[in-house]
């Protein structure tokens, strides 16, 4: 998935037990995707809470976190955390597949293939995607200060 293109819609249970779309989503203004590789670990909960704790700073954009992890998982990585956004389970990794961040030949050496790599997407109203990071090394998180100059640009 590359900045210009259509983004894949998709349908993914949240947290809340709760059945997200993207394409309803986008309806209320851009939706900035973060997948992350796993509940519960430093990066993924130093990432996830920098955009819940500064959340008024993303221009009004639904966030969005996707992670491999089951929705139970999830609620309560969430309730522990307190994120101020839904996080949605790709347990069978089709959407991280979709969106080319599935780690194809696994994860810090182990043969973890179902496990998403920490990648960020902002999609427009028109479902085209305005921003994409995917990266490689997991301890590193997306650009935020790009991703807010690119929602800012489309508030």
């Amino acid at each position: 998935m590359r900045v210009g293109e259509k983004a894949v819609d998709f349908s993914l249970y949240s947290d809340k037990r709760e059945l997200v779309q993207l394409s309803i989503a986008r309806m209320e203004g851009p939706v900035l995707l973060l997948f992350f590789p796993a509940a519960f670990t430093g990066t993924c909960t130093t990432e996830l809470n920098e955009v819940s704790n500064t959340l008024e700073d993303y221009f009004g954009a639904t966030v969005i976190g996707i992670s491999t992890d089951a929705p139970f998982t999830l609620a309560e990585y969430s309730k522990v955390n307190g994120f101020r956004f839904d996080l949605l389970s790709d347990h069978d990794a089709e959407v991280s597949a979709l969106y080319e961040t599935k780690y194809d030949h696994g994860f810090t050496g182990m043969k973890l293939t179902r496990i998403s790599k920490r990648s960020a997407f902002v999609i427009d109203r028109n479902g085209l995607i305005q921003y994409a990071e995917i990266l490689e090394n997991a301890s590193h998180v997306p650009d935020l200060e790009a991703i807010k100059t690119v929602l800012k640009s489309l508030s």
